[in-house]
């Protein structure tokens, strides 16, 4: 059970509701990260006195510095200063809320510390999941699951002897806001209609991600490389209540599913207490007054991200971190008001075409065809 946590990405949806779980829990706090969010991570500071403070953004950290000269928290800034919150020797469990290739390296260097991985970061085990599945057996470092999905199948597979006994991990996906929709139908849609996701609050890249079905691609890689399982025995249905988080299929026929209402603050929860469970002083998912629960299969040509994942997840080596550089790159551009809907999916296509996969890549040949990605859909 955690005591001491490191919060990567204190700001976002996910660390705020890590905060939340830390002060029920009395978790002390030893060390934050943020990136421009100076005013909200102010206040975390001076709520939860960490001993170290980290804002990637240099000048954001300058003036975090200023502000909390009257503090005995440490400030500094820069994308390695991730390293030093994820590698703090006080914290037990650091939770990986960034979101992008950022958080893999600050990921890697605290398994070498044989931290518990709370992993909400799901592109770590996307573009370099061999690498740090392996990094983690060597290390003898714990990674639980903080996504919803995956913490359910981590919570489904806890009586599980034997991996061999898993037939199938059933994901469930709520669709996003377009669910039912045409190509041609999703195509006319806007930032505003993409970011209103039906059923969780999260940050804008994740809600996007959601609304090309990208999210549950990345999840599906992530659950390969997690469980070791090829990509036949991952499959994805569309469960639009969000009450269903995520089910294992085992071999004799048994189905184990967990349910649970649509709250992070649980599988959050789960990562600290493991292997135990605490008690929540949240309100607990009713039988009775839940909606009917609905499944359906996921349409690929009206939202062909979700086919683009599985074809890198197939193809492997560094298919993976192109096909997520290039999407992170393609996002970026779509909040900015700078492509449409349909050209996330065109580039990063036109990124997988372009940039060569090596397998069994070194950590180096993972960030350069990160890097590649990114500048094929920069250049178009």
């Amino acid at each position: 059970m955690s005591k001491t946590i490191s919060i990567l990405g204190s700001t976002g949806s996910i660390g705020r509701q890590t905060l939340d779980v830390a002060e029920q829990m009395g978790l002390r706090v030893a060390a934050i990260t943020a990136n421009s969010s100076v005013e909200r991570i102010e206040e975390q500071v001076r709520l939860f006195k960490p001993r170290l403070a980290v804002m990637t953004d240099e000048t954001a950290a300058k003036d975090l510095a200023v502000r909390l000269a009257d503090t005995d928290t440490r400030v500094i800034g820069g994308f390695e200063a991730l390293v030093e919150a994820a590698t703090i020797p006080e914290a037990d469990t650091v939770v990986t809320a960034v979101v992008g290739m950022v958080g893999l390296k600050p990921t890697l260097a605290a398994i070498k510390e044989k931290k518990r991985i709370a992993l909400a970061n799901k592109e770590t085990l996307v573009c370099a999941g061999e690498l740090v599945m392996d990094a983690a057996d060597a290390a003898g470092a714990e990674i639980v699951p903080v996504d919803s999905e995956h913490s359910a199948i981590f919570q489904c597979v806890q009586g599980c002897a034997d991996r061999r006994e898993i037939k199938r991990l059933i994901l469930t996906c709520s669709g996003g806001p377009f669910y039912g929709m045409t190509y041609d139908e999703v195509g006319k849609m806007t930032k505003a209609d993409a970011l209103k996701h039906p059923n969780w609050k999260m940050g804008p890249k994740i809600t996007v991600d959601c609304a090309t079905l990208m999210n549950k691609g990345l999840e599906v890689i992530e659950a390969m490389r997690l469980y070791r399982l090829p990509l036949e025995e991952v499959s994805v249905v569309i469960h639009r209540q969000s009450i269903v988080h995520s089910l294992v299929e085992y071999r004799d026929g048994a189905v184990l599913a967990q349910l649970g209402t649509p709250d992070m603050r649980l599988p959050i929860r789960y990562a600290m207490t493991y292997p135990e469970r605490g008690v929540n002083p949240a309100e607990p998912l009713d039988l009775l007054t839940c909606p009917p629960l609905t499944f359906a299969a996921p349409d690929r040509d009206a939202f062909p991200c979700l086919r683009l994942a599985e074809e890198a997840a197939t193809e492997g080596g560094t298919a993976c971190a192109i096909l997520n550089g290039a999407n992170e790159e393609a996002v970026r551009l779509f909040l900015a008001d700078k492509i449409g809907f349909h050209d996330i999916p065109r580039l990063v296509a036109e990124a997988r075409a372009k940039v060569p996969v090596v397998q069994s890549p070194a950590l180096e040949e993972i960030l350069e065809a990160d890097r590649a990605a990114r500048q094929v859909v920069l250049g178009n």
